[in-house]
């Protein structure tokens, strides 16, 4: 029990990072472009990372090609979700994508049931209800303003691939976790993004690198928490947590980005809070508490079935 605890309050801890993702990236995004505001901090987080890992490479007794997994994984899932996205919200509308991100536990789940075999439980049902009414409440501005018409179908497409692409990583790197270390699994993951995002770096945003100098407080203060916080530590505990919990039940949990993403916007970028903002973050909480503490019981029970059932 105190393991899933621990799994549950690093997951949580997680997904307030990734709230703050928004933030920061409102924060760059005057003086910064889309590409370089995903690539540099995860090229920084690679090398603070890399001496680590040779270190555990070597006497971990691994091969080379045992890291190979992660350029499928990083190609198929992990590129996908970044570039795509990129793209997607640049042909569609923001609010398009804030409700089709809202399909990313649903599509874990599936994936997880296909891949790993796991199972939606009523308790995992029960949940995943409470967070789409919390979600919704929660996202009310979104909702009034989506269009899903044929003028946005190209970027309403990419940003499903990129969807797609999530959930597959997640799901993949949960297939693998038992063979590497959450340390590896980041690094090698972000050492492949480094280098399918140069190209593109290079190309299109050639003149990020002058600009440097000229970066403001605001900005320095989002890169520095991209580079730390969401791609450093944020991914190590990811993966921390994803050891001991199934994909579905991480899944699920990233409805609290929302929850959380609502007050940090509003201390640091002035946005309001209106009553039914605040219900729907209550209920994706309750939903999460709901998940962490009943499912956690569930697979307890259907254990110790297992365990005393004869061989």
């Amino acid at each position: 029990m105190k393991k899933s605890l621990l799994s549950w309050g690093i997951l949580f801890f997680c997904n307030v990072i990734w709230a703050f993702h928004f933030t920061s990236i409102k924060l760059t995004q005057a003086q910064v472009k889309p590409y370089f505001t995903v690539w540099a901090p995860m090229l920084l987080a690679t090398l603070f990372l890399a001496p680590f890992v040779v270190r555990d490479f070597r006497k971990g007794g691994k091969k080379l090609s045992d890291a190979l997994i992660f350029v499928q994984l990083a190609a198929v899932g992990a590129f996908p979700s970044q570039v795509l996205m990129t793209w997607g919200t640049q042909y569609s509308l923001a609010s398009n994508a804030a409700i089709l991100v809202m399909t990313l536990p649903i599509i874990t789940a599936v994936f997880a049931f296909l891949i790993l075999k796991e199972k939606m439980n009523t308790a995992r049902w029960i949940s995943f209800g409470i967070a789409i009414v919390g979600v919704a409440l929660c996202s009310t501005n979104d909702i009034k303003q989506v269009d899903l018409g044929s003028r946005y179908a190209l970027g309403n497409l990419l940003i499903f691939l990129a969807i797609l692409g999530n959930a597959y990583y997640n799901v993949g790197c949960k297939k693998i976790a038992d063979r590497f270390t959450e340390m590896e699994m980041v690094f090698y993951t972000y050492l492949v993004m480094s280098i399918l995002l140069t190209p593109l770096v290079l190309y299109y945003e050639p003149d990020m690198f002058a600009r440097i100098p000229e970066f403001t407080t605001n900005t320095w203060i989002g890169m520095i928490s991209l580079t730390l916080f969401h791609n450093f530590l944020s991914m190590l505990l990811f993966f921390k947590a994803l050891k001991n919990l199934d994909a579905t039940q991480v899944a699920l949990s990233n409805y609290l980005i929302t929850f959380m993403g609502l007050p940090i916007a509003a201390i640091w970028l002035g946005e309001t809070l209106n009553e039914q903002a605040i219900i729907g973050g209550v209920l994706v909480l309750a939903s999460t508490l709901l998940l962490s503490i009943v499912d956690y019981r569930v697979q307890q029970k259907k254990t110790t079935v297992i365990k005393r059932e004869p061989a």
